[in-house]
């Protein structure tokens, strides 16, 4: 993996939630909120897992534990998520942005949620997290399904078109 590589993942991933951030933006707040039996219940709890876990894992590559401090509530509103969540983005591109490929070996220490330690190169954790959006990105998509509304296109291969990556 490249640096140049990292900086095309961490873009493509805030494209794509980017696109379902906008779409549920249609919805009205009982289809947002609406239980859907699924892990984080609905969308904006799908949506809004996605964005701590990211958070989470830039403090994590950044050592910088206050980029992960959850917001005022534990259930993200779609509201605070909008606005909390383009800044998060700016900041994994800013930081991609400075990357060279040699940065992508240095291994993170840190603890996982029940307090176990692990260390894990740049790039593994790249991985994942884009990764992980991609998957919880995908139940959403199923979500807005499940209420009757076409969710935009959000594949890697409709990024790499629009934006002409070659």
């Amino acid at each position: 993996m490249t640096a140049d590589q990292v900086r095309t993942h961490v873009a493509y991933s805030g494209w794509a939630t980017r696109r379902l951030l906008d779409a549920i933006l249609d919805l009205k707040n009982e289809q947002r909120y609406r239980d859907l039996g699924v892990p984080n219940r609905d969308v904006v709890g799908t949506l809004g897992h996605v964005v701590m876990a990211d958070a989470t894992w830039l403090s994590r590559i950044l050592a910088d534990p206050a980029i992960a401090e959850p917001s005022s509530s534990d259930r993200m509103p779609h509201e605070s998520m909008d606005q909390e969540w383009p800044e998060l983005q700016r900041r994994w591109e800013e930081w991609a942005a400075s990357l060279t490929d040699a940065d992508l070996a240095r291994v993170v220490p840190y603890k996982a949620m029940n307090g176990t330690p692990y260390e894990t190169p740049v790039w593994q954790i790249v991985l994942h997290v884009v990764n992980h959006g991609t998957l919880h990105r995908g139940q959403v998509m199923a979500m807005l399904r499940q209420l009757g509304v076409a969710p935009p296109p959000t594949d890697l291969i409709f990024y790499y078109r629009e934006k002409k990556i070659a």
